[in-house]
């Protein structure tokens, strides 16, 4: 099944040399007009990028301040693509996605995934990158990841599971179990 992307995992995946890690983890990547046009200066799109028009008209749901033209057209492709995930970053457009039952995975989840798979060998070398290039990632958020793919040092402290509240356990399986085996979080 198809996946899409809005342009913010496009733009950071690009500016850390990882762009093709999409490639590896999906094969073929779908964005909408708005998201070739936001990427177009800082992205050199590959020929398993594909640019596809909306059929339809602009979702109702979508139609928002909180949400870009790029992240609208994104979900929009996603429903009518019948997507197997949508990559985006931005929460209001991620809790806009979830609202219409798409399957949601940010960038730093495609990292996590491509560890998973072999694919990078350290995802704290990614993230230190990206924050670098001025991506935002909460402390909590870095720490959490960091924890999951076995990458946080012993001397490093979770900042605040408060920020955690918005994951979902499709981002990071089985996250919310182990976070309360280890007595962090509460069922």
């Amino acid at each position: 099944m198809p996946v899409v992307s809005n342009s913010s995992p496009l733009i950071g995946l690009e500016q850390i040399g990882q762009l093709d890690l999409l490639r590896s983890l999906f094969g073929e990547i779908f964005i909408p007009d708005a998201v070739a046009t936001e990427v177009s200066t800082t992205v050199r799109l590959r020929s398993w990028i594909r640019t596809r028009s909306l059929l339809h008209p602009l979702l109702a749901e979508t139609q928002t301040p909180a949400l870009g033209v790029g992240e609208r057209e994104a979900i929009c492709l996603a429903v009518e693509m019948q997507a197997s995930a949508i990559i985006l970053d931005d929460e209001p457009a991620r809790k806009t996605a979830n609202k219409l039952n798409l399957p949601v995975i940010g960038t730093a989840g495609v990292l996590v995934l491509a560890k998973e798979r072999q694919l990078i060998g350290s995802v704290r070398a990614c993230l230190d990158a990206l924050v670098d290039h001025r991506f935002y990632l909460s402390r909590s958020l870095y720490e959490l990841i960091l924890s999951r793919v076995g990458e946080l040092k012993d001397n490093e402290q979770w900042s605040s599971l408060v920020l955690l509240s918005g994951l979902r356990d499709a981002d990071f399986p089985g996250v919310w179990g182990r976070l309360a085996s280890c007595g962090l979080y509460r069922v």
